[in-house]
């Protein structure tokens, strides 16, 4: 049996017809094609299903981790109440909140962006120079004069420990 997470990831990818989407594609058509999400929830249910491995991000394309072809998607489907308390669920299971987390949420704070613009963006950048993401983000936050002072041993530490 599928879960309904399976089913909605399914239908997403067998609706547009296309076997990789970006994650725009994805949190609007959940958001705003079908009205089954909020923008956030949307956004939520995708990062909670990269977590779980349900979808793998490949650069900026995301895809479905299963055989979604073979998924029945009911006539009619639509999800449950239980999958839009996503963020109540990914809220327990998550643990600390990470060095990059916590850069990204001061980037946010302090600049035009949003996470998901902002984590492409780091992501592009610690690809480009062959660096760790903390970096990467560090160097984003030095073009908006944000102090980093308090990440600096952080950041190191985490260097040192994964080398």
């Amino acid at each position: 049996m599928d879960s309904e997470r399976e089913i909605i990831i399914s239908f997403l990818f067998k609706r547009s017809g296309k076997e990789s989407l970006k994650f725009s594609d994805l949190y609007l058509a959940l958001s705003m094609d079908l009205n089954w999400f909020t923008p956030d929830d949307a956004k939520a249910f995708i990062n909670l299903a990269l977590k779980e491995d349900l979808l793998i991000k490949n650069d900026t394309l995301i895809k479905p981790n299963f055989g979604y072809e073979k998924t029945i998607v009911p006539v009619g489907f639509t999800p449950s109440e239980q999958v839009f308390k996503i963020k109540e669920v990914d809220k327990h299971n998550e643990k600390k909140e990470s060095v990059l987390d916590k850069i990204i949420k001061l980037l946010v704070e302090n600049t035009n962006l949003d996470a998901v613009a902002l984590s492409e963006l780091i992501n592009i950048l610690a690809k480009e120079k062959n660096i760790t993401e903390e970096v990467s983000a560090l160097l984003i936050g030095t073009e908006y004069n944000i102090n980093f002072d308090d990440f600096y041993e952080k950041i190191e530490d985490l260097i040192l420990k994964n080398n």
